[in-house]
């Protein structure tokens, strides 16, 4: 047998589909303007990973966040806490890297999960699927020895008719999904979370990975919870949890049309057209966080000279900055 989701497309849901549409290609032609997108792709990957450990009980707040990203060790924070933000930074990074694979394996599930549950499982081992019974609330998920077939299912749902639907709506049901099956011990939470972004990048809906969404589930834990129970009380019907996804989807954009707003007036209506070697390095400092100028010399296959004009223009342009003396400083995202 194969996954076949359950739902009807309602005149309200067809409705917000349609305006997160409409509203998604404004934002993404206003991303010709290029120097804000690198530190909106920076605050949205600390949003994601504050936003999803945070729905799973993590203490740290945004700020903190955002200084371990930067490398920095938070005294009075439990190592645990730390770890988990650190592993779903790395699990961004995974993703992003894989944002156009045309097939997604259960090799590259049980890799995210590692990523994601590396030294902070509570139960169960890091990348394989569960060998135990669990219990989520009320919610009794299938036993350990269906999970492989499940997932086999899901995964060939996703591979294979996916792409018919609007990617807003098959994000959301691979999520909950993925949810109901439940196959590791512990970290499906955000490992479900992740799937579903995933699903936004692959489908070419968030190509600059700038949304956020588990913003919208963190703000309202309870009702993320409730409903995705209520699909299981109506007879594993998604219509609704469709609709709170598409809500979720709409606001997570109207807040980042704002913000694009608010950036590009602090730029004072400055663009910048990037050379193919400058969008290169900004992958790089995206992907590895900071680079010496020999690094960058070396990863682009510049002279010392060529790499400097390179450099200068988006430093002028606030888009990455040193830290450092010009001789044995690192260059970084602003």
């Amino acid at each position: 047998m194969s996954y076949v989701p359950e739902f009807t497309i309602t005149p309200g849901l067809l409705a917000r589909v349609e305006a997160i549409s409409a509203l998604r290609t404004r934002i993404m032609e206003a991303a010709i303007a290029v120097p804000w997108v690198p530190a909106l792709q920076k605050d949205t990957r600390a949003r994601n990973v504050h936003s999803s450990t945070a729905i799973e009980g993590n203490p740290l707040t945004l700020e903190q966040v955002r200084e371990v990203e930067e490398g920095r060790q938070l005294a009075a924070v439990a190592s645990r806490a730390q770890r988990e933000v650190v592993n779903c930074f790395a699990a961004l990074r995974f993703i992003e890297k894989r944002a156009a694979n045309a097939a997604i394996s259960h090799e590259d599930v049980l890799a995210l999960h590692k990523i994601l549950a590396k030294d902070v499982m509570h139960q169960g081992e890091a990348g394989r699927y569960r060998m135990i019974q669990v219990r989520v609330g009320p919610y009794v998920p299938p036993p350990s020895s269906e999970v492989s077939g499940l997932m086999f299912e899901l995964l060939e749902w996703w591979n294979k008719k996916a792409e018919a639907l609007s990617p807003v709506l098959s994000s959301a049901i691979l999520h909950h999904r993925f949810e109901a099956i439940h196959p590791f011990a512990d970290g499906n939470g955000r490992t479900g979370r992740a799937l579903a972004l995933w699903e936004l990048y692959r489908r070419g809906f968030d190509t600059h990975h700038i949304f956020s969404v588990d913003e919208f589930y963190w703000e309202d834990r309870s009702r993320y919870y409730a409903a995705l129970q209520a699909v299981r009380t109506q007879g594993d019907d998604l219509t609704a949890w469709l609709e709170y996804c598409a809500e979720g989807l709409s606001i997570t954009l109207e807040r980042v049309w704002k913000r694009i707003q608010q950036l590009s007036a602090k730029s004072r209506g400055k663009k910048l057209v990037l050379r193919p070697k400058q969008e290169q390095l900004l992958q790089l400092l995206r992907d590895r966080g900071s680079l010496s100028p020999r690094e960058i010399w070396a990863a682009l296959k510049v002279s010392k000279q060529g790499a400097m004009d390179l450099l200068r223009p988006l430093m002028q342009g606030g888009i990455i900055k040193r830290e450092g003396t010009l001789k044995s400083g690192k260059y970084r995202l602003a």
